[in-house]
């Protein structure tokens, strides 16, 4: 019965649409469909949740929000139909059972889509469904949208809550660069980095000089009927120190396997990344003190908050590189399902640039990735006591609670 139980699991997931071990994730839904959601399975009882919570995040997400997004319009209201409490519009509690989310699509144009039922979008999912399946709904691109990231974002926005509630860790990204025009290093201060400043604009950078220039840049390529790519950065403050395991779990690898799952991404950098193997070891290294309070902090932050695999409480930071849309409306050249070469012309609503939507996402995953982590941690770690002393010289900097 054991076996059959593990094999079955083993199946389930190999569908890919779930993630997390403890808090367990799986979205449904297509572009064109009835709708999107997601199924959130482990989240602690007596959460304070509501449907608003949620709102907020797919608010960011959702399109038709700017002249640089899709102008497709729905609003992506959401519906909590089990998992909490007293809940909907006012505030209830999560009851420990699985959380039932549902987003309903209100403005599909099929008939959009009619030349892509034929012939394959370059550089899209089109083409390797087909190789997969046998078959691929071609209406919006069914699975491979990023209207699937809509449940990601509603359970992320749960796993941020309880981030925030449990240990004081708040999650930020922000667009750092849009096509040639990159936010310069320092600009931005992590420490005191809000809400607030990334939502200042429609491209979501926190400087106001350089969103300027993103959202030129965005423009001059949508008049065009092309597109551009860019970069989200990501910030994790007061993260609790401990999250993440060795070898093959280690926290940085979770997060580029969540962040490299969002549709569009092609590059994932952590800490110094790539520019780091321009330095020597003792240009590189974060060198340890003691604070006036007894507490192991680094000097510099070179590692990314991550060493070993493992959170270290410093500010976990990584950088998203999302490639240009790939839906566009100039004509290229392509062949069709009956390997026939031929042009085309994409029809559709899409994103001139994805990068502005895609902070809320990548926040989501980061969020989802941290969680699971802290729920892993604790069914480990936090059975038998831990030695008092070594524990307050590695409590969070940033005032998280003494058990983390």
């Amino acid at each position: 019965m054991n076996n059959l139980s593990f094999n079955s699991n083993i199946e389930v997931n190999a569908a890919g649409s779930i993630y997390g071990n403890h808090f367990r994730v799986s979205t449904f839904g297509e572009s064109h469909g009835g709708g999107v959601g997601c199924i959130i399975d482990g989240c602690p009882p007596r959460l304070p949740l509501s449907e608003a919570d949620m709102q907020v995040d797919l608010d960011r997400r959702r399109p038709g929000q700017s002249r640089i997004t899709t102008p497709r319009k729905e609003t992506d209201t959401c519906t909590i139909s089990s998992g909490v409490a007293e809940g909907g519009i006012h505030t209830g509690f999560t009851t420990g059972t699985p959380i039932h989310v549902f987003v309903p699509n209100t403005d599909q144009r099929g008939h959009d889509y009619k030349e892509m039922s034929l012939a394959y979008r370059p550089s899209h999912a089109d083409a390797t469904y087909d190789m997969k399946y046998g078959v691929r709904s071609v209406q919006g691109g069914g699975r491979s949208s990023a209207r699937e990231t809509i449940g990601r974002v509603a359970a992320g926005a749960v796993a941020k809550k309880i981030l925030k509630q449990f240990a004081g860790t708040e999650v930020f990204a922000y667009v750092s660069q849009v096509h040639k025009v990159v936010l310069p290093e320092g600009v931005v201060d992590h420490e005191s980095l809000t809400l607030d400043q990334i939502e200042s604009n429609i491209v979501r950078c926190p400087d106001p000089e350089y969103a300027e220039k993103m959202i030129a840049a965005i423009d001059a390529v949508r008049v065009k009927g092309d597109s551009v790519g860019g970069v989200v950065t990501c910030i994790v403050r007061n993260a609790p120190r401990g999250l993440g395991s060795p070898v093959f779990d280690k926290l940085e690898a979770e997060l580029a396997k969540a962040a490299m799952s969002l549709p569009a991404t092609k590059g994932f950098e952590f800490g110094s990344g790539f520019a780091g193997t321009y330095l020597t070891g003792s240009e590189h290294n974060d060198e340890f003190y003691m604070t006036e309070d007894g507490k192991i902090r680094t000097r510099t932050n070179r590692s990314g908050g991550i060493q070993g695999g493992i959170s270290n409480g410093e500010i976990i930071h990584m950088r998203i590189g999302f490639k240009p849309t790939s839906t566009i409306t100039k004509k290229q050249n392509t062949v069709t399902r009956d390997k026939h070469e031929t042009e085309l012309i994409a029809r559709g609503r899409h994103d001139p640039c994805v990068v502005p939507r895609a902070v809320p996402m990548v926040e989501a995953m980061v969020a989802l990735v941290l969680v699971d982590q802290l729920m892993a941690q604790f069914a480990q770690n936090y059975m038998f006591p831990i030695n008092q002393e070594l524990q307050e010289s590695f409590e969070s900097p940033n005032h998280a609670p003494a058990n983390v």
